[in-house]
């Protein structure tokens, strides 16, 4: 797990007007929150950040004004729709040694059973509880030769050690759907019908 050093500063600004401020300035608004402490509202660096985020769940090391050190994970990140670039974002304090529970991507490897099945990713991020300094950054499942009707539930997904489910044991996160076929010769010929009537 990634740890990533971040200056910070606190702000004492808000709103619409002063959030548009710091973004021209290249940076983004964020508040960090936890532990029963009051919210503390910050200006981030924005370049910096934005490659801090690739990494999920990237456990962040706050430098706050230069003068206090904080644990941090991002918990929610607000992106311009059109143009992706960062809008604001929660942060969320942690301490070396607590558990935290976060959602991790869940990656696939391996060929389905031939056929032209096909795999539905009903979970795509698995929630898990990790130690906060020991986040996985994904997990990776064979699919290999899995047939139409399998399906992986979240007990069948190894685990790295220290890290538990988060989730029922018997959710499904994976199922594989058979091809749909192609519509019958007599769904066809009443498409036809219908558009000859109209």
């Amino acid at each position: 797990m990634s740890e990533v050093k971040l200056s910070a500063e606190t702000r004492t600004e808000f709103g619409k007007g002063a959030a548009r401020r710091i973004r021209r300035d290249h940076k983004v608004p964020g508040v960090l929150y936890g532990h029963g402490s009051d919210p503390l509202h910050l200006t981030l660096p924005g370049h910096d950040l934005l490659l801090a985020l690739r990494t999920p769940n990237v456990l962040i090391s706050l430098d706050i004004d230069g003068k206090t050190s904080e644990l941090a994970i991002p918990k929610a990140v607000q992106r311009d729709a059109i143009k992706g670039f960062l809008e604001h974002v929660d942060l969320q304090l942690v301490k070396r040694g607590e558990k935290v529970t976060v959602e991790i991507p869940v990656h696939t490897e391996g060929e389905l059973a031939p056929g032209g099945n096909l795999l539905e990713h009903v979970l795509n991020a698995l929630p898990v509880e990790a130690e906060a300094t020991h986040i996985p950054e994904s997990v990776t499942v064979s699919v290999e030769g899995l047939e139409a009707g399998a399906s992986v539930l979240a007990k069948d997904i190894k685990l790295p050690n220290g890290t538990t489910l988060a989730v029922e044991e018997d959710a499904v996160v994976l199922q594989v759907l058979a091809a749909q076929a192609e519509e019958s010769e007599g769904e066809e010929a009443e498409g036809e019908e219908a558009v000859a009537e109209a």
